[in-house]
């Protein structure tokens, strides 16, 4: 965040977006790469409530690829910044030895001292969830079984919309103590949560929404739904006197949990037992999991 002059504070984000660890070219057709590298930008924006104003794209290609491709590749990337009045103010292009490689700059803006981050939450909050979880990493799981992948049954993957709008309300109405975006799985995106905090965390595991669309092994879709990530839902928290509710800007909100005292994540199930929670997801420069790997 940069203070700006006036009553704003400036939001400041940046994502690199590879081939072969974002997306491939064989799985995602160029306006789909577009919109998703955008989004992920535009997903760290409304995870502090503020409002996107415009982005940067820096594009790096290889010689042998075609205009058509980038072509594409721009009006996916365009057509979602027209759906949230952003402006594409300016970027550069190079040629790259390695595949394609974007970099994206989203600037937001939020009113001064408004800005929702990751270490306000408290004891006693209660944890929700917009949406539900898993369809981007089923998707995903699917790709490496090698099986088609129809976009139309897994937009969470393929054209994810960021919650700027359920983000704005919950702001408005100051509702979240602390928020994160889900790009890097529950687990991984609650943990990091709980240390900007300082506090620790349980998770209902029955409350957990897991995608339709996910396996039909429910232990499969479970893990997929606590670990799977880039579905690009919010994570927030709340304190329990206020009264949040089931559905945002047509979006569902779900309960899934408590804040605690101390520190680390427990998961616990309908019997009352209690596990310890581990950070599963993505993490950068560890090696990859089952659910989320290297897409080459």
């Amino acid at each position: 965040m940069l203070r700006a002059t006036g009553r704003s504070d400036l939001l400041v984000t940046t994502d690199f977006s590879l081939e072969g660890v974002h997306f491939r070219r064989d799985w995602h057709p160029p306006e789909f790469v577009g919109h998703r590298c955008l989004a992920r930008g535009l997903s760290d924006i409304a995870a502090m409530g503020g409002e996107p104003v415009a982005a940067f794209l820096s594009l790096a290609v290889p010689d042998n690829l075609s205009q058509a491709w980038i072509d594409r590749f721009l009006d996916g990337f365009l057509r979602l910044a027209r759906k949230f009045g952003v402006r594409l103010a300016g970027g550069d292009t190079s040629q790259s030895t390695q595949g394609v490689l974007a970099d994206v700059i989203v600037i937001g803006s939020i009113s001064r001292g408004q800005a929702i981050l990751r270490s306000g939450a408290k004891p006693g909050d209660r944890i929700y969830v917009t949406g539900s979880l898993g369809e981007s990493a089923s998707a995903l799981k699917l790709f490496y079984s090698k099986k088609k992948v129809d976009s139309k049954r897994f937009p969470r993957h393929f054209l994810p919309i960021p919650r700027i709008e359920v983000a704005r309300i919950l702001r408005m109405k100051n509702i979240p103590t602390s928020m994160i975006d889900l790009s890097d799985g529950l687990s991984t995106d609650l943990s990091h949560l709980c240390e900007e905090s300082h506090i620790g965390a349980e998770v209902n595991s029955a409350a957990i929404p897991i995608a339709q669309t996910g396996p039909k092994n429910k232990s499969a879709a479970f893990h997929l739904a606590l670990h799977g990530g880039e579905d690009y839902e919010l994570l927030f928290t709340a304190p329990p006197g206020i009264k949040v509710s089931s559905r945002i800007a047509h979006v569902s909100i779900t309960c899934i949990g408590e804040i605690t005292r101390g520190q680390g994540m427990f998961l616990s199930d309908a019997n009352g037992r209690r596990s310890r929670l581990k950070p599963l997801g993505w993490e950068h420069f560890r090696a990859p999991q089952p659910t989320r790997q290297k897409t080459k």
